[in-house]
């Protein structure tokens, strides 16, 4: 009887590694599919009516094949994607000539003096010139900032000074921190620090983000271990 219940603790031991080493292996791959599969439906979603409408109406010798609502939605993404890079590409090419750059700097003004249009034209712009600019240290510096109390400390990304406005209100230097959530980092707080409040930290980015992704696990100094080879 002991052999027999020491037998069982040692399955139940071993199943128990099974199970956290397939987690390990397939948990960041779920993540990633899942990541892929909202980018494509986001790139997508616009155009699918319209590739969806060309497809049904299609009279080759394919057509009844094409038919299938499954076939017909993925096969307009994957057209629709291609699309989409192909244009990118040339819209790059395209830019790059003189009269290009005249006919968007004319757009950018009728576009900057429409009512609505124009804050959220300038506001996105702004965005993601600041993001993909390599001269800006925008989330590139990494400190710890007391939050939600100042008896714990949060991760967080250094996004730049606080408007003026805030700074002369306080009669001090502000700074901007993004504190991002885990294990979602697309999300979190924009925070307003003092500087004396900010502890630098010498950590790179992709680590921070790695630390919150994991939930603490995963570590600068502690990377997560790989899965243990099974015995053939």
């Amino acid at each position: 009887m002991e052999a027999c219940r020491r037998w069982r603790e040692e399955e139940k031991e071993t199943m128990k590694r099974y199970f956290i080493t397939g987690l390990v292996i397939l948990l960041p791959l779920a993540v990633t599919i899942a990541v892929v599969v909202f980018i494509i439906d986001l790139l997508t979603k616009p155009f699918m009516g319209m590739m969806t409408q060309m497809l049904t109406h299609f009279t080759g010798p394919y057509g009844a094949f094409l038919r299938s609502d499954t076939v017909v939605r993925y096969t307009s993404q994957f057209l629709i994607l291609i699309l989409l890079f192909l244009c990118t590409v040339v819209l790059g090419m395209i830019t790059r000539w003189f009269f290009v750059h005249a006919l968007l700097k004319l757009g950018d003004r009728l576009l900057g003096r429409i009512p609505l249009v124009n804050t959220v034209y300038k506001t996105s712009q702004e965005i993601i010139r600041t993001l993909f600019s390599s001269t800006k240290s925008s989330f590139k510096q990494v400190v710890m900032v007391p939050f939600p109390h100042k008896e714990t400390y949060m991760i967080g990304l250094v996004a730049g000074d606080s408007p003026k406005s805030c700074c002369d209100q306080m009669g001090e230097e502000l700074i901007s921190v993004l504190v991002p959530t885990t294990p979602n980092p697309t999300t979190g707080f924009l925070l307003m620090f003092k500087r004396r409040d900010l502890v630098y930290v010498d950590m790179k980015t992709e680590d921070a983000i790695k630390y919150v992704v994991s939930c603490g696990v995963v570590t600068p100094e502690h990377p997560l271990p790989l899965p243990p080879k099974t015995r053939l």
